[in-house]
């Protein structure tokens, strides 16, 4: 035989066979060109001798491969036998061939009287009987799905394990996969066979899902590896491909993977309805069509459902998503209750209603749950309720429709899973809600009213909290009424969120209005609470000291607060501000234009050290002063420059010089994402107003005691030309008395002034820096109880530093109309 390449398919073909044609008593007869060219000896040398002086050696089995007679009948039934022997070579050495014997007769007689012997290298033959064995093998086996086709791509052999579900013919000869798969599953397969067959290049690693016609729901996903079958002529003759099917895994992987996104949906906030709005999303339609969680009410408000599992427990959906979101919208509410006898493990186990006899589409069965039966078209359905701790508080739903696989139990387990985890992450968001709603409440609480009217400013506050991951923060405002119709505008904010900013917030806004009671400047009062909050800060390390680090840590001082402190005066139209870090507030003047004033911020409270610089401006009648923290212009969106460009806009827009600003305060914030911002935004804004000339009166005094019976007889004739009669024996008292006092203490020339506004200011003016204190005179005493009668008559009194001195100051109430 001829060992070329191009002839290896099968060792003993005809075309290019060494063969020798012998006769009974085993002489070479006949000797091929293929077995000179095997074996190097001519034919005229070999023929007519014994085969067997061929052999290398005469005593191995080798001798078989002479007939020991002519009735040989062989092991194959007179058909010839196989074996292997070792030749001489006729360049010299050996060569080990494996033979085949094929007795020959004329067909007259039984015996043969002849004998062909065909002859290949034993690597040659040992490697086809491999081959062939591996062939055999192979299309028995049943792990993998095996498939010949011929160049039109029509089957020729496969083995029982092509596709092994319903749906596929027993025999396959002959037929293309559309016979039997969706014409879609069949164009994608094929499509990529053709592929192979016209380029040649192997076809690996593609997946499809097939689905047959007779069973079309759900299908298997195959693994397909195809390569190109050829001629000896290298013409292509078919494909050979190998089809796995890898279902099993690929759920499998799938099931993992949605675990892996259903859990990081869970922990992407601590908003208890977002939560459950991105884990529908992830389960609808991967896990199933339609998803839908039903919640306890009390868990939206943080607050936590009895444990009481004997009553039932009304639901509300919270979220849905897939194919029927309106149609599980309409099921608004429901009732979760397990069995008395149901342990606690029991209880937060799910239920699955599949298959023909249960479909919960089936409005006419009695026994499919009402919760299964919600989505039309459902062939199959399960749910899973949301434990933690041993207290259910919810479900979570599933379905699906069409042509989907039915759930099974594997698929229950996967959502029982899904369901525990959502519930310590609802149960999370609920505690958080929870501690939120006190921060947030405990925050609101130390604001002031959202809105007030004073003579100096018309106000209007706004509070927007950051979203529920960030948590509450520490800003806050403030409308201080002082003295003199004057008033004090505040804002501020504290560092960081939760409860912690929040108390500090309240400790921040009682401070600044104590001080502001006591009628200190801007910077003076800021440097009094900077020094407050140095305070605090030193107090909080000695405690941690103190604690030896065995308690909890908590966040450190508010070293990060920043507050915006201005007085606006409604008779001179001055407005005094100063800063701590905080951003410059806007004006809007009356004819439209808007501006930041120009402050020289000082640092942050708490870093102590370092003085705050006033600023001093003149506001026309009308205008609006903007307070702000800088959640509202910075919000992530830019550069603060760019976020203070939005905010001028925005009180344009709003048109806060012609609307109530209690009004355009939610203009201003329109379009702000609600519950989605990353700080929290305050928002104070101040229409200013003036106290008309005509409702002051100032006179200026000698220091002379025999003035205070002209300043008596001065008040008691501007009071008749107000119309304020009714005050005249309170007011001369009260004048006659800071007017005495401030002749007798402090010399000088003595500013006596009235302003009328919401209330009767009377002030007294001089030269001195000590303040009046009131005490209790003794009964032996004639003098010290001018400022007891001051403080009985009026409404409210103090005093107040001013550049030159002091001003004592007394209000009384307007007598009602």
């Amino acid at each position: 035989m001829h060992a070329s390449e191009s002839n290896q398919d099968y060792p003993f073909a005809v075309t290019n066979t060494a063969a020798a044609l012998l006769d009974g008593a085993g002489t070479i007869l006949a000797w091929t060109p293929a077995a000179e060219a095997l074996l190097q000896r001519r034919s005229a040398d070999v023929c007519g001798r014994p085969a067997r002086d061929l052999l290398a050696d005469v005593d191995s089995g080798g001798r078989e491969a002479v007939p020991a007679h002519s009735g040989r009948s062989g092991c194959a039934g007179g058909e010839g036998w196989e074996g292997r022997a070792t030749l001489r070579h006729g360049a010299g050495g050996e060569l080990e061939i494996g033979f085949r014997v094929v007795p020959l007769n004329d067909g007259t007689s039984q015996k043969a009287g002849r004998f062909l012997v065909l002859g290949a290298p034993l690597e040659l033959v040992s490697r086809w009987r491999q081959d062939h064995a591996f062939t055999n093998e192979l299309f028995l086996q049943g792990r993998v799905g095996l498939a010949v086709f011929d160049r039109d791509l029509r089957l020729l052999r496969t083995n029982t394990h092509l596709l092994p579900y319903t749906g596929v013919p027993v025999e396959l000869y002959g037929r293309r996969l559309a016979d039997f798969l969706w014409a879609e599953d069949a164009r994608t397969v094929e499509a990529r066979l053709q592929e192979v067959l016209d380029r040649g290049t192997p076809l690996t690693g593609f997946s499809t899902t097939v689905r047959t016609l007779d069973d079309p729901r759900g299908g298997r996903i195959v693994t397909i590896q195809a390569f190109r079958l050829q001629e000896p002529d290298d013409r292509p003759m078919g494909v050979a491909a190998v089809f796995t099917d890898v279902t099993d895994h690929e759920r499998s992987r799938g099931r993992l993977d949605l675990l892996y996104r259903a859990t990081g949906a869970l922990g992407g906030s601590l908003s208890v309805l977002r939560t459950v709005e991105d884990l529908v999303k992830v389960l609808a339609p991967t896990f199933g069509d339609c998803a839908a969680v039903d919640l306890a009410e009390t868990v939206l408000t943080g607050g936590e459902p009895a444990a009481d599992d004997h009553l039932p427990l009304p639901l509300i959906r919270m979220a849905v998503a897939g194919t029927e979101p309106e149609v599980l919208r309409t099921g608004t509410t429901a009732r979760f209750a397990a069995p008395p006898s149901a342990s606690a493990e029991r209880a937060c186990r799910g239920e699955l209603v599949t298959g023909p006899g249960g479909r919960p589409a089936d409005p006419g069965n009695d026994a499919v749950p009402e919760w299964a039966s919600t989505v039309p078209g459902a062939h199959s359905a399960m749910t899973a309720p949301l434990c933690a701790r041993g207290i259910r508080f919810g479900r979570l739903t599933l379905w699906r429709t069409g042509d989907c696989a039915p759930l099974d139990e594997d698929d229950l387990a996967l959502l029982e899973e899904i369901a525990a985890r959502a519930a310590v992450a609802v149960d999370n968001a609920r505690r958080y809600t929870k501690e939120r709603r006190t921060a947030l409440g405990l925050q609101r609480s130390l604001l002031p009213p959202a809105t007030s009217e004073k003579p100096a400013v018309e106000a209007a506050g706004l509070y927007l909290p950051a979203d529920a991951d960030s948590g509450v923060g520490g800003d806050w405002f403030d409308v201080i009424p002082l003295s003199s119709a004057r008033v004090a505008l505040v804002v501020g904010d504290v560092a960081g969120h939760g409860l912690h900013a929040t108390a500090m917030m309240g400790r921040l806004r009682s401070a600044v209005r104590a001080m502001a009671d006591l009628e200190l400047e801007p910077e003076e009062l800021l440097a009094h609470v900077d020094d407050m909050v140095v305070q605090v800060a030193s107090e909080a390390e000695s405690d941690d000291a103190d604690d030896g680090g065995a308690g909890i840590p908590l966040p450190g001082g508010p070293a990060g607060a920043t507050c915006l402190y201005a007085v606006y005066d409604p008779v001179t139209r001055s407005c005094v501000m100063a800063s701590a870090g905080h951003p410059p507030p806007a004006v809007v003047g009356p004819d439209g234009t808007v501006e930041y004033v120009e402050l020289s911020p000082g640092p942050p409270l708490g870093v102590g050290g370092w003085p705050f610089e006033p600023v001093e401006l003149v506001l026309p009648p009308g205008s609006v002063l903007a307070l702000y923290t800088d959640g509202l212009i910075e919000r992530g969106e830019g550069d603060v420059d760019e976020g203070m460009r939005d905010l001028a806009e925005r009180l344009l827009r709003s048109g806060v010089l012609g609307k109530p600003l209690r009004q355009a305060r939610h203009d201003i914030v329109e379009g702000l994402p609600p519950g989605r911002l990353r700080d929290d935004v305050t928002l104070l804004l101040a229409r200013t107003r003036v106290v008309d000339t005509g409702s002051v009166a100032t006179w200026l005094l000698e220091a002379d005691p025999a003035v205070v019976a002209e300043a008596r007889h001065l008040v008691l004739a501007q009071l008749t030309a107000w119309d304020l009669d009714e005050l005249s024996f309170s007011t001369e008292l009260i004048v006659s008395e800071l007017v005495t006092n401030a002749i007798r203490h402090a010399g000088g020339p003595v500013r006596l002034r009235l302003i009328r506004a919401d209330t009767l200011t009377c002030e007294v003016s001089d030269s001195s820096n000590t303040q009046p204190r009131m005490r209790r005179a003794r009964n032996s005493e004639e003098g010290g109880r001018g400022l007891y009668i001051v403080a009985q008559l009026s409404h409210r009194w103090g005093s107040r530093y001013t550049m030159g001195g002091k001003t004592v100051w007394s209000e009384q109430n307007l007598p009602l109309v």
